[in-house]
């Protein structure tokens, strides 16, 4: 594999598992150095020292603000610049909507979309200090549609993130930093199958043309192409990657 990232500094939030997990991991095949962040810091050391030398822990409540601060400028301390945010930290709430409390509509929000604001207005003054950057965020097939697995409040988040991507898209563009989003589909990780059982898996499973879930490596695929020079005159889009179920 072309070392595409090598010299670069990236920070992958919600990174001890799944789609965030294996994003680091094709950062780092790819040349980077790679924060990796999750709420627990023990695990997100734990996944920090699995992934080798060029990977460092960054642990952060991406809810809080001074957390999130404090966070980004541990990075740059450890490797002087700060050049790819993938915003992947998110939670998920199934409750019907008639049963959604204040405390939890407010916790999906603040992690899934006030996570999303601050870590990119963090990661976006280093990286106008250092000339340019690329910001990849995650947004779903629920922020275009309506969730398959989650309720309101996350379809809801979900969509205020593609809001939030054009946004920044057009207000950074001129500091050299683009904005993008992806939107995953049913892809097979923890989170999935936390919320739904394998009878429901398998269920819904004929309902994807391609006829299979998606994996983790190949969102992280997608999310490092747009992290890279060759998606440089990309910004501002959002990217399905669905197997198909959402067509428009």
């Amino acid at each position: 594999m072309t070392a595409e990232f090598e010299g670069r500094t990236a920070l992958v939030t919600g990174a001890a598992r799944g789609m965030g997990r294996a994003t680091a991991e094709r950062l780092l095949a790819g040349g980077a150095r790679v924060a990796v962040n999750d709420l627990d810091a023990d695990r997100i050391q734990a996944v920090a020292d699995e992934l080798g030398p060029n990977a460092f822990a960054a642990p952060a409540d991406v809810s809080n603000r001074a957390e999130v601060d404090a966070m980004a400028a541990a990075v740059v301390s450890q490797f002087q610049r700060l050049d790819i945010l993938v915003n992947n930290a998110g939670i998920v709430s199934p409750t019907a909507f008639e049963r959604i409390t204040e405390h939890e509509w407010r916790r999906v929000m603040d992690v899934n979309v006030n996570g999303t604001f601050y870590c990119t207005q963090a990661a976006a003054a280093h990286m106008r200090a250092g000339g340019g950057g690329r910001i990849v965020n995650f947004s779903s097939t629920a922020g275009k549609n309506v969730s398959t697995v989650g309720g309101a409040s996350y379809t809801t988040s979900k969509a205020a993130v593609l809001g939030l991507t054009r946004a920044a898209a057009k207000e950074l563009a001129p500091y050299g930093i683009t904005v993008n989003a992806v939107c995953p589909g049913m892809i097979d990780t923890d989170m999935l199958r936390v919320a739904w059982s394998e009878e429901q898996i398998q269920a819904y499973i004929p309902s994807i043309p391609l006829a299979r879930m998606g994996q983790p490596a190949e969102v992280a695929e997608l999310v490092c192409f747009l992290a890279s020079d060759r998606a440089a005159y990309i910004t501002g889009a959002a990217f399905d990657i669905t197997g198909g179920e959402l067509m428009v």
